[in-house]
């Protein structure tokens, strides 16, 4: 396998190889994390960067020697793990794949903090432990784990960040009936919106990795708004002259744990890891601008044409609310709203044929109400 010539086929085929399996789910805990942490120190220099505000160590890896320095930083929002665990197995291929990795040490050098936020990863919140979105928290640094990045990327001066997150479920790749599963986003660096060098060089790389994955999941690959503030973090540092990409890890059909979403991001990752080593180019701009826009436009699940107590025909939007339990995260489905001929597309869809929905407990079926399951017709469906 050469840098030049990588196959994201045959990777994605034989992604067991070096993918970290004790870290799956959408919940990743603290000890299997560390543990993790302490067999790669074995292969990398692993550094403790300082701490969050409830003392917990925020650990970096430091990798290569060559001078196109990358910082990638993933799970400052706590409850977004899915590229956590892909940064995790870039940390696993780099240490198993060593003729690749030789040629991408020559040239490039790498700081990668795999958790910003642990005290909100540990209770599983967006926030920090003070409440804090630390993705509004770039420019005035009120939190030790924004000033810890900070102090990284002033001490490392990286030539490119990328910026790791998860989204929700409701997102599509444009107007169409497909989820975005992945999307990105080259930061805005002024409130007009421009390009100059260093953007354009965040979208060719964002650019050249959707023209990789349309391969393997064609129409799901979605672009965020480019509206400029600078409490954002890749906000900020573009608008400090450094190349920043942003990540949005998706859903896939049937991945609530996003374990074929983090695949893609992997090869994203590598993808970009590729373009820098062999020298981004501007020719891509305008195929960044081709990538659909996210809407708003998904549900998890619609149940349709439901027969309502005053005979109206409507349908139900269900939304999961994700829950921490015992260490692992439940899917409660919520009622989010009851209308007529909804418009959005959904996950799931049942059609209950203009009929009553026979539930567990007899009542009427309001916004907000948790609805686990029903019969329709004598088929039992399970939310």
């Amino acid at each position: 396998m050469k840098l030049d010539t990588l196959n994201f086929s045959q990777l994605l085929e034989n992604y067991s190889h070096f993918k970290v399996s004790s870290l799956r789910g959408r919940y990743l805990k603290e000890e299997d994390l560390i543990k993790e942490f302490k067999a790669l120190s074995h292969k990398f220099k692993i550094k403790n960067e300082g701490y969050s505000e409830e003392d917990r160590i925020i650990s970096s890896f430091h990798l290569g020697h060559g001078s196109r320095k990358i910082l990638i930083w993933s799970q400052m929002h706590g409850n977004e793990t899915t590229t956590t665990k892909a940064v995790m197995d870039l940390l696993n291929f780099f240490s198993l794949y060593k003729d690749i990795t030789d040629s991408i040490f020559d040239l490039c050098s790498f700081v990668i903090i795999p958790v910003l936020n642990p005290d909100g990863a540990l209770r599983y919140t967006r926030a920090n432990a003070n409440l804090v979105d630390l993705n509004r928290d770039a420019s005035s640094r009120t939190q030790l784990e924004s000033q810890l990045l900070h102090r990284v990327y002033t001490e490392f001066q990286p030539d490119f960040c990328l910026n790791m997150h998860d989204q929700r479920t409701i997102f599509s790749a444009g107007n169409n009936s497909f989820p975005a599963s992945v999307s990105f986003l080259s930061p805005s660096f002024n409130e007009e919106r421009e390009l100059n060098i260093n953007r354009k060089k965040s979208m060719s790389l964002i650019a050249s990795a959707n023209l990789m994955l349309q391969k393997f999941i064609p129409n799901q690959i979605g672009r965020y708004n480019d509206s400029f503030n600078l409490k954002y973090i890749g906000d900020f540092f573009q608008a400090k002259g450094t190349p920043t990409v942003l990540f949005e890890a998706g859903h896939c059909p049937r991945d609530y744990g996003r374990e074929d979403t983090r695949k893609y991001i992997f090869l994203a990752l590598l993808k970009m890891v590729q373009d820098i080593c062999l020298d981004v180019k501007e020719e891509l701009i305008e195929a960044y601008f081709e990538i659909p826009e996210n809407k708003k436009f998904f549900n998890d699940v619609i149940v349709r044409n439901v027969k309502s107590e005053d005979s109206t025909i409507k349908d139900i939007v269900i939304q999961y609310k994700e829950v921490l339990e015992n260490d692992r995260i439940i899917f409660v489905p919520f009622i989010e709203k009851i209308e007529k001929n909804i418009p959005s597309f959904a996950h799931r869809e049942i059609n209950a044929d203009e009929q009553s929905l026979i539930l567990e407990k007899h009542g009427s079926l309001k916004v907000g109400d948790v609805l686990s399951s029903f019969k329709v017709n004598n088929n039992v469906f399970v939310i």
